[in-house]
């Protein structure tokens, strides 16, 4: 079993996490790591904190020339701002008056933040709570991406929509009529979208989002969107019928909902299913090259809580941020009075970004059941396990049926 843990605030000295569970021998450069982080980084729209913060991690256990050592992996994420922070997020008891956070943000874990941990000063909440910690959720997943390659795995993404703003082409679709015949031409969606500011597929989709985006700015308000996030190169059997908890779309589902303000998720073809008749919704299962297929992904690659050797496609939404330039009502908590709400510095929209942690958690939910199925103290033991299973598993299924 792998997991991970983060530690930190976001305005304090760092940002922290322990990866555990990752056999040895897997090849993993500080670079690897550092090139995640940069992608999260990305998007028109961010707020100032972009421009003062350059995420690198400082690799400081589990990693030996070059390799892991199959012992907990830890990286540390350096907040540049915390100069400006020292006096306000010292760990030290406090020597001066510090000026509290009394009115809750609207939509944030302001107001429930202070209420649950009895706090007398929303810092506390705000601090834990910001998309921030997601720096180091994006670390740490950079392992398992990089395990997953080892297996031609590739996870990617693209921004669908921002602001109800949407492209032509809806790719999305095509994605799952298997419109898109190969795993070379998905993974090159994701590879277009980073030459995106945006993370979109087309120059006219990316302007009429830009233009709406400055609408809103002028406006001190937000936008939310939505992102497609895939992963190509699964083995059949990830996951399990078995239990509930063993599912990989219940893995998958509560991976992504966990990255800061996602309010959905679909999978494959997900509510127009609920819409569409059982024959235009199923799969069609069908021989190709004398191995078994699919002619179409509407499952988005998983049946009965398990992988089917299709691409898996996700589609999910944000909502937009609930820290506004121009704020909405709330309560002084110290006065018990109607007031406006704080200015905190925030982004106007962060889909892009968005949509990179989202592919992060995916290739955690993945690696996660990967290894739960083929094990291996070292990956050269993993390689093993999983070359016999895959070199068996079309014949397995003929010779049981014999």
């Amino acid at each position: 079993m792998i997991r991970f843990l983060t530690a930190g605030e976001s305005h304090g000295k760092a940002l922290s996490t322990i990866v555990d569970g990752f056999p040895s021998n897997i090849r993993i450069l500080k670079s690897d790591i550092d090139f995640q982080l940069k992608r999260r980084q990305v998007g028109y729209g961010r707020g100032e904190r972009m421009s003062i913060e350059s995420d690198t991690a400082e690799i400081l256990s589990g990693i030996r020339h070059g390799k892991s050592l199959g012992s907990p992996i830890s990286l540390l994420i350096s907040n540049k701002d915390w100069e400006n922070w020292e006096d306000i997020m010292s760990s030290e008891e406090l020597t001066s008056e510090i000026s509290k956070v009394t009115i809750p943000r609207p939509g944030h874990a302001d107001l429930t933040g202070v209420s649950k941990y009895n706090f007398n000063d929303i810092r506390n909440s705000i601090e834990r709570s910001s998309a921030r910690e997601t720096a180091a959720r994006v670390a740490a997943c950079s392992i398992a991406r990089i395990f997953l390659k080892e297996f031609d795995i590739t996870i990617g993404s693209f921004v669908e929509s921002v602001g109800g703003v949407f492209s032509d082409n809806n790719i999305y679709h095509l994605l799952l009529s298997n419109n898109y015949h190969d795993n070379k031409s998905i993974i090159a969606l994701s590879t277009s979208a980073d030459k995106s500011d945006l993370r979109v597929l087309d120059s006219v989709h990316e302007k009429k989002i830009k233009n709406r985006i400055d609408e809103v700015k002028e406006k001190g308000d937000t936008l939310g969107g939505t992102m497609v996030v895939f992963a190509v190169g699964l083995p059949v059997g990830l996951g399990s019928f078995m239990q509930y908890d063993r599912r990989l779309d219940a893995e998958i589902t509560s991976s992504i909902m966990s990255v800061n303000a996602v309010k959905g998720i679909e999978i494959g073809s997900g509510f127009n299913s609920a819409v569409n008749t059982g024959s235009s919704n199923n799969d069609v299962i069908e021989l190709a090259g004398g191995n078994i297929g699919h002619r179409t992904n509407y499952s988005g690659g998983i049946e009965g809580g398990i992988s089917n050797g299709m691409p898996l496609i996700i589609r999910a939404a944000m909502k937009p941020i609930s820290t506004l330039a121009n704020p909405v009502e709330t309560i002084d908590l110290s006065k018990m009075l109607p007031v406006k709400s704080r200015w905190e510095r925030s982004d106007f929209t962060a889909v892009p970004s968005c949509s990179v942690i989202a592919e992060s958690m995916l290739c955690w939910s993945i690696a996660k059941l990967f290894i739960e199925k083929f094990g291996g103290d070292s990956i050269e033991e993993t390689k093993d396990n999983y070359n016999s299973y895959m070199l068996k598993l079309n014949n397995r299924i003929k010779d049981n049926f014999k």
